[in-house]
């Protein structure tokens, strides 16, 4: 063959440079594959388009419509000009707004009766949505009779564009591509899917998909190449993962069962509470993976307080007693000391094994963390090594090559999303033989992203809170069109400390420019960009009235920087909350301080914790009755979830309060009315994806995930999903190495290739 492989070719080669150039920056399409796989978000036609009606706020849109009505108008006393087009699709109307000398070049084209692409990002101005200056191709330019026909039987695709490089261009470039597939008759295209598979489940060949998905003649070619493209990337994914697990059944493993009369009967006998029905089932189907010689893969997912700790350590303290050590790690220091404190807690004298006045069928239960102190570490290294410590709790200091056991037997990994699989493969890799492995997360997961995702895993699910949980009551505050409804809210922190409570004040970043918190906290997908102090400040920068507000109405005066910490616990401190105890808490402290902050909120010490989202995981203050999360439209739907599940863990019940300037109509709105609507995490979690691409919430899970996934959306494709698992499974019990199926290995080394890139990068 001598030449590169079609997909793998560079775009500047085929395209030139400065467009290649633009693309990769912009849209981060680099090859002649990345370019194929750009699939249209959508196809407009000349009837029907994006509704104007449903046009998303603050998105950078592709509309087709007809210009219905153009007036020039004059502002400023007469300085300034703009030119305001009203254009409409049958279903609303947008106007389009142009500037300054532009304004009369576009009034020449822009006349009542033509039909043109126009792009730009919805904003809203005295209540009309607007583009600001779009970019836009007017469709009947030789307003031929052919042109015209030509363009009104032609389904149009609109791209995912950017403001550099519009949709229109994008599909001038994958004309361009496919021509030269089309030339070459798409040599050196490799076909993942097996031809039985393709031929049993009726699906196009891949160069007819391409062609169908880029340039289709009907709907129905449309949904034929969506068919096909969705396998691809399922089949593909769910061999990478079926390969994985088919590798792990592989290996050998200690069968670890539980000694009648050992220290989890002891343990039992003194629980003060009897296991929900749900704690049994899940500690059954443990139990189970844990008496095999394989190593046990589970996933247990539980929302924030369904008893998930119970249940872990009831598996640690079998595996103890049958001989071996358990370890279990947490994402960040605070939680790991959390959770040692709350299993020696639990464990009572049984967790003093081998020191006086210790249970004589108890174990020793130790720390290892990153900031300990040389004597305390050397220590706890000692009783690992020796066995006198059975269970084990710590960070990924964990993982450190020192760090030698005497024979690891389970290792228990809490909120899977921060820990990738190169570190549980670490992990096990310290056992004479692989560890069994229960993997523990508070972010509900659907079932299909449990399968995407956590593919190599079997999954259990805790669905029951506890007795004696409050129920959580969350409300959205609109700081922004009613300010009174904040200083209700700091009234309501009030009262409730003096009924003896405590309350968290969440923000998303830290202050003192010390960023956002590091391990948490970006801004969510769709958060409003303009608000209303960005509004006030342009308006009185005295640019002419209407520019100010126009740019007021854009959201381009600076976007303000999100709320702090720092900021908000001084404001707080002087102003609504004076004469309370207000701390702050966040993830740049030093872990000492840290700690001495958390112990004296726990001890009832200090009435108001404004943090960052360090809180999110783990930290356990029943006596806190109250949560404000500021600028909650800055955080994801799960996180949102995560994050109020730390009141109401007592038996007051718990109150939520997101307060946000997010305008009414807005997405962001949509997003947090979801979360006061309903405390169901799986609910939720599924909004969640909607919502945001699900490569958001992949790409928190699992490296590399995210980059696979362009036709296929999780959350609606469950069936291709569960269908494409059954037929991996099926080839990859056959032909563990896909030896008789090369044009798989080399789609499956691309994805793997990706996936360990995106895993380095994120180190």
């Amino acid at each position: 063959m001598g030449r590169v492989p079609a997909l793998h070719e560079p775009l500047k080669k085929i395209l030139g440079g400065s467009t290649a150039k633009v693309m990769a920056e912009h849209l981060d399409l680099h090859t002649a594959g990345d370019l194929l796989h750009h699939y249209p978000r959508r196809y407009a036609e000349r009837g029907e388009l994006t509704r104007l009606a449903d046009l998303p706020l603050d998105e950078h849109v592709t509309v087709v419509a007809q210009v219905a009505k153009a007036a020039m108008k004059t502002f400023n006393h007469g300085k300034g000009v703009r030119l305001e087009v009203v254009v409409t699709d049958g279903s609303g109307s947008l106007t389009l707004v142009f500037f300054g000398r532009g304004a009369y070049a576009r009034e020449k084209e822009l006349i009542p009766g033509r039909r043109g692409m126009f792009a730009g990002k919805v904003s809203v101005f005295n209540r009309t949505r607007q583009l600001l200056h779009p970019d836009y191709e007017l469709l009947d330019r030789d307003s031929g009779a052919d042109a015209a026909e030509a363009f009104a039987g032609r389904l149009l695709p609109i791209y995912p564009a950017c403001k550099q490089f519009q949709s229109w261009k994008l599909t001038k470039a994958v004309d361009t591509l496919l021509d030269l597939f089309e030339a070459e008759q798409w040599q050196g295209l490799t076909d993942p899917l097996p031809p039985s598979l393709r031929d049993g489940r009726g699906l196009a060949a891949l160069p007819d998909a391409f062609r169908k998905v880029h340039r289709p003649r009907t709907k129905a070619d449309i949904e034929d190449a969506r068919a096909r493209l969705k396998w691809d990337e399922a089949f593909v994914l769910q061999v990478a993962l079926a390969r994985r697990r088919h590798a792990d059944s592989q290996l050998p493993a200690v069968a670890r069962k539980p000694v009648a009369g050992g220290i989890l009967d002891a343990f039992d006998a003194k629980l003060p509470f009897t296991l929900t029905e749900g704690q049994r089932t899940v500690s059954a189907e443990i139990f189970d993976d844990l008496a095999t010689e394989h190593p046990m893969h589970r996933l247990l997912q539980g929302e924030v307080g369904s008893g998930k700790t119970m249940v872990a350590l009831r598996a640690m303290l079998g595996v103890v007693d049958a001989g071996g050590q358990a370890a279990m790690l947490a994402p960040t220091e605070v939680l790991a000391q959390q959770h040692h404190r709350s299993v020696t807690e639990m464990m009572g004298e049984l967790a003093e094994g081998g020191m006086l006045g210790g249970a004589e069928r108890g174990t020793k239960v130790v720390l290892l963390t990153g900031s300990m102190g040389t004597a305390a570490r050397r220590r706890a290294l000692l009783d690992l090594v020796t066995g006198e410590a059975g269970i084990v709790i710590g960070t990924h200091a964990l993982i450190e090559d020192k760090v030698q056991f005497h024979d690891l037997g389970l290792v228990v990994v809490d909120e899977q999303h921060r820990f990738g699989v190169e570190q549980r493969d670490a992990l096990r890799s310290k056992g004479k033989q692989p560890p069994h492995l229960l993997v523990m997360t508070a972010t509900p997961i659907p079932r299909t992203v449990a399968m995407t995702v956590f593919g190599d895993l079997e999954t259990s699910v805790l669905d029951q809170l506890p007795a004696g949980r409050s129920p959580i009551a969350t409300h959205v505050v609109p700081a922004k069109d009613k300010p009174h409804f904040l200083a209700r809210t700091w009234e309501r922190v009030r009262e409730e400390i003096e009924g003896g409570h405590q309350a968290y004040v969440v923000c998303p970043r830290i202050g003192d420019d010390l960023g956002e918190e590091g391990d948490a906290g970006t801004p969510a997908k769709g958060a409003p960009k303009g608000t209303a102090k960005s509004a006030t400040k342009s308006a009185s920068k005295g640019g002419t009235g209407d520019e100010a507000a126009q740019a007021a109405a854009e959201g381009d005066g600076e976007r303000r920087p999100p709320l702090a910490v720092l900021d908000v616990a001084a404001q707080l401190a002087k102003g609504p909350l004076s004469g309370l105890r207000v701390e702050v808490l966040h993830g740049r402290m030093q872990p000492d301080a840290k700690d001495d902050v958390m112990r004296r909120f726990a001890a009832g010490e200090v009435d108001v914790l404004v943090a960052t989202t360090v809180i999110e995981v783990g930290v356990n203050v029943p006596n806190s009755t109250v949560m404000v999360i500021m600028d909650a439209d800055r955080f994801g739907v799960s996180q949102l979830h995560q994050l109020r599940g730390r009141v109401g863990r007592g038996s007051a019940p718990g109150l939520c309060l997101l307060v946000t300037d997010a305008p009414e109509a807005s997405p962001s709105r949509a997003r947090l009315a979801a979360v006061a609507g309903t405390l169901d995490g799986f609910e939720l979690s599924r909004i969640d994806l909607e919502q945001r691409r699900e490569g958001d919430v992949l790409g928190q899970a699992q490296s590399g995930v995210r980059s696979s996934l362009r036709m296929l959306t999780v959350i609606d494709d469950e069936e291709v999903i569960a269908a494409a698992r059954e037929e991996a499974a099926a080839v990859v019990a056959a032909d563990p190495e896909l030896e008789s199926l090369p044009d798989l290995r080399t789609a499956l080394d691309a994805l793997l290739d990706e996936e360990r890139e995106q895993y380095l990068d994120k180190g």
